[in-house]
Parts: C-alpha cells; sequence; structure tokens
C-alpha cells in the first residue's frame, strides 16, 4: 500500500518535532547514553536538512555568481542536450557491464540507505563521535537531496531521453515514469555520498578516486538513455550545494571535526578569459 504525499509529509514533520526536541534536550547531558545520542543525531539529520533548504535565504553576492554559473552551465548543456545523448547511445556497447551495473545499484536508494546507516550505526555503537557526524551527514544530506530531486521529478515533468519526445519536451506533474527525468536520483545519491566521504581525507589522489566513483553512476544514467546530460550535470550540482550546507551547520553541534577551516567561503566563482571556473578550497 503506497502513502500518499500528504501522509509521507506529515510522517517527516512529526519526526522532525520528535528527534529536534529530544536533540536539543539531550545536548546539555554531560554523557548521553545510545539512546540519547541517537535522538540527538536524527534531530540533526533533520534540522540539518532544513537548514540546507533556507540557505538561499542568506546567500551574498558571491553565492548568487555561483548560482548563475551553475544555471548558464546547466542551459548550456541543455543545448546540446540531444546530441550528447546520439553521441553516448553510440558506443555505449563499449561500455563494460560491470561498470554500468555499478552505476544502477550504488544509486538504489535501499542499497544507499543501506551503506549510511552502516556507517552511522558503527559510529554511534563504537561511540566514535567522527564517524556518528560522517553518518549524520551521509543520512541528512540524502533525506535533503532525496526529497528535492523527488518533488522536482514531478513538477517539471521532463520527458526521458527513452521517451524519444526531445530534450525539450516537459509534461509537469506527468505521473508517468517517461517524464521524470529530472534530477536524476542516481547521480543525487551517489554524488552526495562520494562528497561526503571525500571530505574526510586530505590526499587528492584518494579525493579523486572517490569522486570519480561517485560521478560513474550519473555518467551511465545517460548511457542507459534514462537522463540527459544536463539532468545529471545540476544532480551533481545540487548535491554538493547541500552537502556543503549541512556540514556548516552540523560544525555547530558537534565538537569532533574532520576539518578546523572557517567552512563559510568554501566555495567561489572566477571569472577569467578562459571562462567560468568553480573552486573549492579543501
Amino acid at each position: 500500500m503506497r502513502l500518499s504525499k500528504l501522509t509521507f509529509f506529515s510522517i517527516l514533520f512529526l519526526f522532525y518535532s520528535f528527534f529536534s526536541g529530544l536533540a536539543q534536550s539531550n545536548r546539555k547531558v554531560d554523557k548521553p547514553n545510545l539512546w540519547q545520542d541517537f535522538t540527538y543525531d536524527m534531530g540533526n539529520v533533520f534540522a540539518g536538512a532544513g537548514y540546507a533548504y533556507t540557505r538561499p535565504l542568506h546567500w551574498q553576492k558571491n553565492d548568487f555568481l555561483l548560482f548563475g554559473g551553475v544555471v548558464g552551465s546547466t542551459l548550456l548543456l541543455h543545448t546540446a542536450d540531444d546530441e550528447i545523448r546520439k553521441e553516448f547511445i553510440g558506443h555505449r556497447d563499449k561500455v563494460p557491464a560491470i561498470i554500468r551495473s555499478y552505476g544502477w545499484y550504488s544509486g538504489s536508494p535501499q542499497n544507499n540507505f543501506g551503506i549510511t546507516s552502516s556507517v552511522y550505526l558503527t559510529g554511534l555503537f563504537t561511540r566514535n563521535e567522527k564517524l556518528r557526524r560522517t553518518g549524520v551527514l551521509l543520512i541528512s544530506s540524502a533525506v535533503a537531496t532525496g526529497f528535492v530531486q523527488q518533488v522536482a521529478k514531478s513538477a517539471t515533468g521532463r520527458a526521458r531521453p527513452g521517451g524519444n519526445l526531445g530534450s525539450t519536451h516537459f509534461r509537469p506533474f506527468g505521473g508517468s515514469a517517461t517524464f521524470r527525468s529530472f534530477p536524476s536520483g542516481h547521480a543525487v545519491l551517489t554524488f552526495t555520498n562520494a562528497h561526503v566521504i571525500a571530505k574526510q581525507f586530505k590526499n587528492p589522489w584518494v579525493k579523486t578516486g572517490i569522486y570519480t566513483l561517485g560521478l560513474v553512476p550519473g555518467i551511465t544514467r545517460i548511457y542507459e538513455d534514462a537522463h540527459w546530460a544536463s539532468d545529471v550535470f545540476l544532480s551533481w550540482a545540487m548535491s554538493y550545494f547541500m552537502v556543503e550546507a549541512i556540514d556548516i551547520y552540523l560544525n555547530r553541534k558537534y565538537d569532533k571535526k574532520y576539518n578546523n577551516k572557517d567552512k563559510k567561503d568554501a566555495l567561489g566563482l572566477s571569472f577569467g578569459a578562459g571562462g567560468i571556473g568553480i573552486n573549492y578550497r579543501f
């Protein structure tokens, strides 16, 4: 039996109200037990997601410039979506089946939440605050991005490439799976995880390897004719911004941090003769 959207959102609100209330009281406990740690963490999961949704209200000039750069890049990709699709489909058979399978299974919601929950529960039961905080960031980011991508899929109603209706065909609230191309759930979840995990390491080669694993599922969705290139790109950008926003919030809630730098200006947008560049300081 499927829950109605109203029922689903009501349950989310109740969870938020319950855990956020307990989180505030448990913060005052000197030596919290497992249940108190759990309720504190779950309160931060939902509060962190809410914090990410409100960040645009506090954007500064550079934030709007960065947002404009992302939107501009997405529109540029959109103009080439059909050509990119043809190119990918033309050599799809050359992509190893194991890579395409990895793209599908790693981005499936049940697998994603299984991994994120395992990370969090390991930190909880070993009383490792740093690992707990990582698990909270993983879960909160997945909740935040998952909710937005589900709403966006329905509201935009963009036709999938496999529907053969073209990249400019939209049917808002179309209902059918054919009209749920934007954004890509697989790209959102896997890049969200990759960004969270990569933040735990300083070695640039390790980071590159993790990000590569996080990018592959989104690319395979283009090969599978399930999403357009512009869908995938904007999905990655959304994941990045959500993780960054929630991480700022969690810096205020946990003493154990994997970085000690001020995160307010971690993102930057530069303009030059060569075009637009996005940089990230770590």
